[in-house]
């Protein structure tokens, strides 16, 4: 009898009838939605805004993932829960985080798997809206099988009630304005476990001003350690952006959601390396990296790079480690069509997995190799000189994988044009500008909605080096890689996208092998 009376109290006022019938409309509303991916991640209910992902851990098997949306019926920010065993088909667990004695949840973090099972959750916590509490930094844990989060009482760092995100702390007589926003994921070291918290709230309250201290200036993290996860001591400044490379985060960039790993020396395989990749958003500039050393308990970087260049559509980077030494990261794809979860009922995006590691001292990337598994009905296209357009045959123009090697042969500019639509003129370029030493992702044309940008990343092939491109389309989102040395993840909203579904290889006089095309299959549920 409790049983049935429990089961009849989680119907939430309706009948069971009525739920079933209410979310298989729903869910046949979603697939019909022309902009909802198939095989990216798509938030699968409540609003994915902010929608970052957050959490994610590898554990017996399974990839774990957390994903930031605001529930509205409860007026709280969460964490969402999924995993999976194969990166491609995820099933839900109950909400990690919500919100607890009155506060309104919880926004960014991270994750960490300590050596007997136990996953921690770091995460910026909400003050209690009756001030029993304050906010700052707290942490979760739970055990096998990950289902049931229990907060560590009290929260780790105890943010100031204003400005929220600081805490003042004393330091050699003098008070110093510390960061208490977006941790990191923890780590281990030499018996200690570590975390970074992030600096927007410091460089809003203390840097902005043009005669502020350049200490609160531009990006930095703040480093905490412990012994036992729940005292945790401040330690120093985690590093330092002198500001003397131009091309570095100018001192309006903040560093929030940082995510901290080593570097495997491979693609899958092979052993993680003494560089450290410092993953991490500006606000204003979107996602961006750092690659260097530790020296002792400080973070030296010795390279910068970007994943969005002209504004902040690929953001909130979450990473992890697997068991076969890879480091995966997803990303939020925040252009986002103006109210979309009020008009159509979702909203929030992430990129495909994607893999880093080093080669040769330098930063690699490219899709998870799990994603090879949903092509079908794969075509190719004859090698062929392009000289002007022409067009490659497709059987989904709306969801599909195309790879090819293009010899530039004195070329200046060679790539192909997706989503392309005869009848309205839209279409996205992707290419490669020789002259620029830039990889195009051009979305001015691309549509109706979202940020039509031209976004252009630094890259430059080497005498003789073919051009090999790996473009992935799925409806609104198109995600290029380019030589396992760049990639470039934007969203598109093509006015007309039934129609917005040919596929043209561009250029002025390359050589293009043989173009391979594959469908892809969904594996979103809806």
């Amino acid at each position: 009898q409790k049983v049935h009376e429990n089961r009849n109290n989680m119907t939430g006022g309706f009948t069971m009838k009525e739920k079933s019938e209410n979310t298989a409309e729903y869910r046949f509303h979603m697939l019909r939605d022309p902009y909802r991916p198939g095989y990216h991640f798509a938030i699968p209910s409540g609003d994915g805004r902010p929608g970052d992902p957050n959490g994610a851990f590898f554990a017996d098997g399974r990839y774990h993932l957390m994903y930031l949306y605001r529930n509205h019926a409860r007026e709280d920010f969460c964490w969402g829960h999924i995993s999976s065993t194969d990166l491609l088909h995820w099933r839900a667990h109950p909400d990690a985080l919500t919100g607890v004695n009155g506060d309104e949840g919880a926004f960014s973090g991270g994750a960490f798997l300590d050596d007997d099972g136990t996953a921690y959750l770091t995460f910026w916590k909400f003050a209690a809206k009756n001030w029993s509490d304050n906010g700052g930094i707290a942490i979760a844990f739970s055990k096998p099988p990950y289902d049931d989060w229990e907060r560590i009482e009290p929260i780790a760092i105890n943010g100031c009630r204003d400005p929220w995100g600081t805490v003042d702390i004393e330091v050699d007589g003098k008070t110093e304005h510390i960061a208490a926003a977006d941790p990191s994921n923890i780590w281990k070291m030499n018996g200690h476990y570590y975390m970074q918290t992030g600096n927007l709230i410091v460089l809003n309250s203390y840097g902005r001003a043009a005669d502020s201290e350049e200490k609160y200036k531009g990006d930095h993290t703040d480093l905490f350690r412990s012994d036992d996860m729940i005292h945790w001591t401040f330690v120093h400044r985690f590093y330092d952006n002198p500001r003397t490379n131009p091309e570095w985060p100018d001192a309006s960039e903040d560093d929030m959601c940082p995510s901290f790993l080593p570097l495997p020396d491979r693609k899958r395989g092979g052993r993680l390396t003494d560089t450290w990749f410092q993953l991490f958003i500006a606000h204003n500039r979107g996602a961006q990296y750092y690659t260097g050393r530790l020296d002792g308990e400080k973070f030296i970087p010795e390279k910068h790079g970007r994943f969005s260049w002209v504004d902040s559509a690929c953001f909130a980077p979450e990473a992890l480690i697997d068991d076969k030494n890879r480091q995966i990261a997803w990303y939020w794809l925040r252009d986002n069509p103006c109210d979309d979860f009020e008009k159509y009922g979702w909203t929030g995006v992430y990129s495909f997995p994607r893999t880093f590691w080093l080669e040769n001292g330098e930063l690699r990337m490219a899709p998870a190799e799990e994603l090879d598994r949903l092509e079908y009905n794969t075509q190719t296209a004859a090698p062929m000189k392009v000289d002007g357009k022409a067009e490659i045959p497709v059987r989904n123009g709306e969801s599909f994988r195309l790879k090819c090697r293009i010899s530039m042969s004195g070329a200046g500019r060679a790539g192909f044009s997706v989503r392309h639509s005869d009848e309205t003129g839209e279409h996205t370029d992707i290419y490669y500008d020789r002259t620029a030493g830039k990889l195009v992702f051009d979305a001015t044309e691309s549509g109706c909605d979202g940020w039509r940008a031209k976004e252009e990343a630094p890259f430059t092939l080497a005498e003789g080096e073919t051009l090999d491109l790996d473009i992935f389309v799925d409806k609104s989102v198109i995600e290029v890689y380019a030589n396992e040395r760049q990639a470039i993840v934007r969203r598109v909203y093509p006015l007309k996208p039934e129609t917005a579904v040919k596929v043209y290889a561009v250029s002025d006089g390359a050589v293009f092998g043989e173009t391979i095309v594959s469908e892809m299959a969904p594996t979103n549920l809806y």
